[in-house]
């Protein structure tokens, strides 16, 4: 009973993070005139408790299983989350073309590791670099485009520097080029009363939500544990089903959330951010810190071109510049053929299965969520 209230408590967390996060992300771009697609791709794509998670596996000896965590995670961005955003809250999206290209093929840098079957200190080190320069880009991107945040008419209305004021009408379609007004609206967020503060104040104040969002993750991870212990379900179906919407909870909410509110830069600064950030920094850092990661033939043959076509087809959503609901259940149906294909022709292995997880005897008859692509030692 203690799992279910330790869970509930870190999904309550959890949603009261994300939304003080969004309102003081908005608030913050506003009061400190940057762009809000950048302030989301730094506070919500780099994912610090997924991060963690994967280092942790890997130090353990399951690299198999981190790089499994990955690939999963990196496909539920778009066939899961992105897909909910579509059918919940479908919504014009008009952002640079680059940056829909950037997202679309992110994926493939990982195709020279895959065909050197590993990834050691080397490729992390360029993995962590090509993350760095795309920050760099983004951030050197978003400054040509005359302070964007501010094309919300709301938000226009409660700028008092007539000189950013001019900058931001004037900004249009001139300065970065390809238009992307309907990325930088905030709605209703640009009107909360919580964002009548300093942008230096809501910005640490982003920085404490954040913090709660990472706890609640945790929290919610701590409570799954004990649910599987206390009443003993199978870890290939809790994998399958209850953990992967857990892991998924917290992008969930921070992508479908701020397109409801009017606010869709954070949502797609998420995806693109986390999408880019999983297959570059993450899979480097956990390289550097726990270990080269070994690439399986199921990797290259078949998680990998399923996030390549996944995500090319997320980035092809994108770029119509609408996020329309059929555009949801061609990528959920692509998620859910993933897992089918997984289950039936892949196999899936349960974590206390591999290589390093001796130490988890103690706990007979409970299986850790499953992970696709993790081969079968039996």
């Amino acid at each position: 009973m203690s799992s279910i209230i330790i869970f509930a408590l870190g999904t309550a967390l959890l949603v009261y993070s994300a939304e003080k996060l969004i309102t003081y992300l908005v608030g913050a771009a506003r009061g400190l005139a940057v762009s809000l697609f950048l302030l989301a791709i730094l506070f919500t794509g780099i994912e610090f408790d997924d991060l963690a998670f994967g280092v942790v596996l890997n130090l353990e000896g399951l690299e198999d299983v981190a790089l499994g965590v990955i690939f999963g995670t990196v496909i539920s961005l778009s066939g899961l989350v992105l897909a909910l955003a579509a059918l919940l809250a479908p919504s014009r999206v008009e952002i640079p073309k680059d940056y829909i290209a950037l997202f679309a093929v992110a994926p493939l840098v990982l195709i020279v590791p895959a065909l050197q079957g590993g990834l050691g200190v080397v490729s992390g080190i360029v993995l962590i670099g090509l993350f760095v320069l795309f920050i760099a880009y983004i951030a050197y991107r978003e400054k040509r485009r005359a302070v964007p945040t501010f094309r919300s008419a709301e938000v226009l209305e409660a700028v008092d520097s007539p000189e950013l004021v001019g900058a931001a009408a004037g900004g249009g379609r001139g300065a970065g080029g390809d238009g992307g007004a309907g990325l930088y609206e905030t709605g209703e967020l640009g009107r909360a009363k919580a964002n009548d503060r300093p942008g230096g104040v809501l910005l640490l104040l982003a920085l404490l939500a954040l913090v709660g969002l990472v706890v609640g993750a945790w929290a919610m991870s701590e409570g799954t544990e004990g649910i599987l212990e206390d009443f003993a379900i199978s870890g290939t179906v809790f994998g399958a089903t209850i953990a992967t919407v857990v892991l998924s909870l917290e992008d969930i909410f921070l992508t479908v959330r701020p397109s409801r509110r009017g606010a869709p830069a954070i949502g797609v600064g998420n995806i693109i951010g986390s999408v880019v950030f999983s297959v570059t920094a993450k899979v480097g850092i956990i390289a550097l810190v726990g270990g080269a990661l070994l690439i399986t033939p199921e990797i290259f043959s078949w998680h990998l071109p399923a996030l390549v076509v996944i995500n090319g087809f997320a980035a092809y959503a994108l770029f119509t510049g609408h996020l329309r609901r059929w555009h949801g259940v061609v990528l959920l149906a692509g998620y859910v053929a993933y897992w089918v294909v997984s289950f039936s022709v892949f196999g899936l292995v349960p974590v206390d299965d591999a290589p390093g997880a001796e130490q988890d005897e103690q706990r007979p008859g409970i299986e850790a969520p499953a992970v696709p692509g993790a081969p079968d030692d039996d």
